[in-house]
């Protein structure tokens, strides 16, 4: 090379250095929200090792100076100018999709505003940013462009690898994220093409350049269950296994009950007790006594595995817990909230073995009338494990073991569940799927969950204890000096959602009652009419996304789809951290001490609440990889569905014999150019006016299935599975 030639690449890259350290720089001191450094710590946060970098960093610190962007404090320090990111526009990123994201501020009243993505600057989805808002708009969303990032909203994503000659990139699985992430050789850390990987960005791109990132671990290869969900578990930032300081300290657990343990509590072990739970259950959180009393009444105790005896505030396996919020469920495993130890040996509900309970203890008659209720710690010992199919069968045929006691607790059932929906409770009972899978997780089947007596009897008695530990300690304190307490609460839906739900509900010819003391029966009435027809599923699931969200809270607010004054969850510690926190509560107050501090426990709902919605999402997305799976394997045939969603670039499909759902992209409706009708929730052909509506039984092709993008494409035209574009 010539001296010219190196000289000219040495300016450029020296140039392009420079421009990296001033973006750098400003927008390091910017996110500083008003703290100042040396020049000393400025050359440390910014990792600056070349001198001549170092010498550019004080030019420009002094250029900047005199630009006002930055200013030096009278201890020699430099600090941003900007007075507060804060105090502009701050919200959430929102990337719909590659054209456009919404920023969502949070506030009431505020629109979420519309950014172009060219003008998302290097902010992705996630991300806090702050925004300036342009004075004119182009549509009904105020419209602006990021101008700072102020919080990324994670550094670690998943993505498959695909590399050339001399460097690699990585393409992130998550869906809202349009752009690819560059990879050094040095940094692929062994993955070589199609491995899916957990990476870590080192360094966010420019406006026109893609970030850097490095691998951070091998997950497997692209389309092999261990690899998926894997990459499940990493991009919903689940943990992959349990601290060895944590495994440690639930060894350590004394297994045994001592005597003294056993005075402390009602003793339960001669009461005819048992547990039903699914057939692949391995923790047993509940169990159900029964006996009939002298007077005719019956004792029926709703029996709780005392998990905060064994996990006691300040230890490692409590902070763990909390962390973890929740058990998550995913298609083929179970991410659990405690050790094995624990939720599968100590704490289970095990039949034939002495188990430390917490109860809620109820006095009924035959009419389901509550005479009496107690509260406290009590020792059991079950004398049966029933599956719920077991348990069903010994209710339909009146045979088997402990028939008499189930044909009891299921009338007692029947009447508690009449009375919940007499008084306003509504009857979602939505479709959920479960997966046949062989030993390498190959989904062989889709089966539809079904809910008979036996489930709804468990699920009876347990909202029972729910709601009388609720009430109980909210009744303990009369006036506004109520106990703390965390609560399970559900408002009222949302007065506008509702109206559109019932606007598109007439479309079908059924009407619904907008009043708020009438639209919980009118929405029962509507499920009952609805019941084997064809749009019972899109107005089921049109129904749920009207209802607000229900959530933990300090709160004592009442539960509308449950129709309870008040509602905690008592009834499932072993998999859940606030049922561990009632549970502390509630002995706390029954030991008459002084109500706890409510801002900390609310901070606690708070982030119990973040971490259930986290395993929901994660546990959908396992399901619709299994679902994508499922459908890469199916038949090519045309499939019956219900159009399940309709959006500006797609009409969403639900395949009735499987239940899995795929789009129909706009471009591939090549028979007209049809428009989004937001408001009636359809698509119209311009030319020959064709409708497709939410809730239409359409016909549909399989065009394409992406296991890496947990997509399946669907198309009203016959066509191939195989096509040019495959090969």
């Amino acid at each position: 090379m010539s001296k010219k030639k190196f000289k000219e690449k040495k300016d450029k890259r020296d140039k392009k250095e420079r421009g990296g350290l001033y973006s750098a720089l400003t927008r390091f001191l910017q996110e500083a929200e008003g703290k100042s450094y040396s020049v000393q710590q400025l050359v440390k946060k910014l990792s600056l090792k070349k001198k001549s970098l170092i010498e550019d960093l004080y030019k420009l610190l002094d250029v900047l100076e005199i630009e006002g962007k930055v200013e030096q404090t009278n201890s020699g320090q430099y600090k941003s100018t900007r007075k507060s990111l804060g105090a502009g526009i701050t919200g959430v990123v929102d990337h719909v999709n590659p054209r456009f994201a919404y920023i969502t501020t949070g506030e009431g009243g505020r629109k979420d505003i519309y950014i172009r993505s060219s003008d998302l600057a290097t902010a992705i989805h996630g991300d806090t940013v702050e925004v300036e808002v342009y004075k004119k708009r182009m549509g009904e969303h105020p419209e602006g462009k990021v101008t700072a990032v102020i919080k990324r909203g994670r550094s670690r994503y998943v993505g498959r690898i695909e590399l050339s000659r001399n460097f690699g990139f990585v393409v992130p699985d998550f869906k809202k994220i349009y752009q690819d992430f560059f990879i050094y050789p040095e940094n692929l850390n062994g993955a070589v093409a199609n491995d899916k990987v957990l990476f870590e960005v080192v360094k966010w791109g420019e406006r026109d350049k893609s970030p850097e990132a490095k691998v951070v671990e091998i997950l497997g290869k692209t389309g092999e269950n261990e690899a998926e969900i894997h990459s499940i578990m990493a991009e919903f930032e689940l943990p992959f296994r349990f601290p060895e300081n944590v495994l440690k300290e639930s060894e350590k657990i004394s297994e045994g009950i001592t005597p003294e343990e056993v005075k402390k509590r009602k003793d339960f072990r001669d009461v005819l007790t048992f547990t039903i739970d699914p057939e692949d259950a391995k923790d047993f959180d509940d169990a159900i006594s029964f006996r009939k009393l002298e007077n005719g009444n019956y004792e029926i105790g709703v029996h709780i595995a005392d998990v905060t005896h064994y996990v006691q505030p300040g230890t490692l396996l409590d902070e763990d817990a909390f962390d973890r919020a929740t058990s998550v469920y995913l298609v083929d495993r179970t991410v659990p909230m405690l050790p094995e130890r624990l939720s599968n040996a100590l704490c289970s509900l095990r039949p034939h073995e002495d188990k430390l309970t917490f109860a809620a203890v109820f006095e009924m008659d035959i009419k389901g009338k509550i005479h009496k209720e107690w509260f406290g710690r009590t020792v059991i010992h079950s004398n049966h494990r029933f599956t719920y199919e077991q348990a069903q069968e010994v209710i339909e045929t009146g045979n088997g073991t402990f028939a008499e006691e189930l044909k009891t607790l299921n009338e007692l059932h029947h009447i508690l569940r009449k009375e919940r929906f007499k008084k306003g409770a509504v009857n979602f009972e939505t479709t959920e799927v479960k997966f046949k899978l062989d030993e390498k997780g190959k989904p062989l089947a889709v089966v539809p969950k079904v809910r008979k007596d036996a489930h709804k009897l468990i699920e009876e008695f347990m909202l029972l204890a729910n709601r009388a530990v609720a009430t109980y300690v909210f009744k303990m304190k009369k006036g506004e000096d109520k106990n703390t307490f965390v609560y399970r609460t559900h408002d009222l839906p949302d007065q506008e959602k509702v109206e559109d739900f019932a606007r598109f509900a007439k479309q079908f010819g059924h009407q619904l009652q907008l009043e708020s003391n009438s639209i919980s029966r009118s929405l029962n009435k509507l499920m009952d009419t609805i019941e084997g027809k064809p749009e019972q599923n899109v107005l089921q699931s049109l129904a749920v996304r009207a209802m607000a969200k229900a959530k933990y809270t300090t709160d004592a607010k009442g539960h509308f789809g449950l129709a309870f004054d008040h509602y905690t969850h008592f009834t499932s510690p072993i998999r859940r951290y606030p049922d561990m926190m009632v549970h502390r509560l509630l002995q706390h107050y029954l030991d008459n001490e002084k109500s706890v501090n409510k801002k900390q426990y609310e901070e606690k709902c708070i982030h119990s609440s973040e971490r259930e919605k986290r395993a929901a999402d994660a546990e959908r997305a396992s399901i619709k990889y299994k679902q994508v799976e499922f459908m890469s394997l199916a038949e090519n045939k045309a499939y019956d569905g219900i159009i399940t969603g309709v959006t500006d670039f797609g009409v969403f499909v639900e395949i009735t014999e499987t239940k899995c759902e795929g789009m129909v992209r706009m471009a591939d409706m090549k028979d007209d150019f049809y428009e989004f009708d937001e408001k009636n929730y359809r698509v119209i052909g311009r030319r020959r006016k064709k409708i497709y509506r939410l809730g239409d039984t359409v016909q549909v092709w399989i065009k394409k299935t992406d296991v890496d993008r947990r997509m399946i494409d669907l198309t009203f035209e016959t066509k191939s599975v195989y096509s040019l574009d495959d090969f």
